[in-house]
């Protein structure tokens, strides 16, 4: 008996399941494949994000508002910054409606390969799949910010132009944006541990390097350029323009910004694709 099953054994045919040896594009294919797992692996972070929540996803709203509050004392009150001829609680909320979603993902996405680590070292699948699930999770607190929002202009008798048409190329531009930097956050944080210790406090100073609580306008032309380089600075003028009748942005800003985003996206989905198959022997 114990000869067949060493015979039986040996003659079991073993099936090994793995990336691709070859860089062959971001795998959209095998992605598609597995767009049940995304599904639920973004079911899952919305369940466990409000288990046990007194208020449930109004945390979506709270966080943006209390903001908004501060910026408006602060920096409209204080400081006098101009907010072009608006009502500064609708032009600092209009961009942290975005802003917060982008940083919710962000921090999402940096542990998403960590805290899965019991997936990765059991099956193969795309590795891929979990930033992405946690940018894709981020819209629902994202609509629900939206539609206060939206409340807001009703308030304040804001109507949007016809620039609202181009709001869904600004969603995907922001969910790009967040992606193109989660990508390699993720990717750095297996390696180094120090990243998802250190993001909380650089996305705070990123904040205040983007024109979320003042104007693009406000800032000097020699260093309008150099902020162009945030990927945040197109997100944040393009639904300002687009939701509040904000004059056109300037080209070089925007331009720059959708460069590094491109840059960034497509630089790190290459980086993550040839190390992926080394996750499941580091985390």
């Amino acid at each position: 008996m114990a000869l067949y099953e060493g015979v039986a054994a040996a003659d079991s045919p073993e099936v090994i399941i793995k990336p691709q040896q070859r860089w062959s594009g971001i795998g959209v294919k095998e992605l598609w494949d597995c767009r049940e797992l995304l599904y639920f692996l973004v079911w899952r972070d919305v369940k466990v994000r409000y288990k046990q929540t007194a208020i449930g996803a109004s945390w979506a709203v709270i966080q943006p508002l209390i903001t908004m509050v501060l910026f408006t004392a602060v920096f409209s009150k204080l400081a006098g910054i101009s907010s072009e001829d608006l009502p500064y609680p609708i032009f600092s909320f209009a961009a942290l409606v975005p802003w917060t979603y982008f940083s919710r993902s962000l921090n999402q996405s940096i542990t998403s390969v960590v805290g899965n680590a019991h997936l990765i070292t059991k099956v193969y699948f795309p590795r891929l799949l979990l930033p992405i699930s946690a940018v894709v999770g981020g819209l629902i607190d994202f609509a629900i910010a939206f539609v206060f929002l939206l409340g807001m202009m009703a308030w304040y008798r804001i109507t949007p132009t016809w620039g609202v048409l181009l709001l869904p190329v600004l969603i995907l531009f922001t969910m790009l944006t967040a992606l193109a930097v989660s990508v390699w956050l993720s990717v750095l944080n297996v390696r180094y541990r120090d990243v998802g210790q250190a993001i909380p406090f650089l996305v705070q100073l990123w904040l205040f390097a983007s024109p979320v609580a003042y104007p693009l306008s406000e800032v000097s032309e020699r260093w309008r350029v150099l902020l162009g380089l945030n990927p945040m600075t197109g997100v944040i003028e393009g639904f300002r323009w687009a939701l509040l009748g904000k004059q056109v942005p300037d080209t070089m800003p925007m331009v720059l910004s959708a460069t590094v985003v491109l840059l960034l996206l497509v630089s790190g989905v290459v980086y993550f694709r040839r190390v992926e198959a080394t996750f499941a022997d580091v985390v």
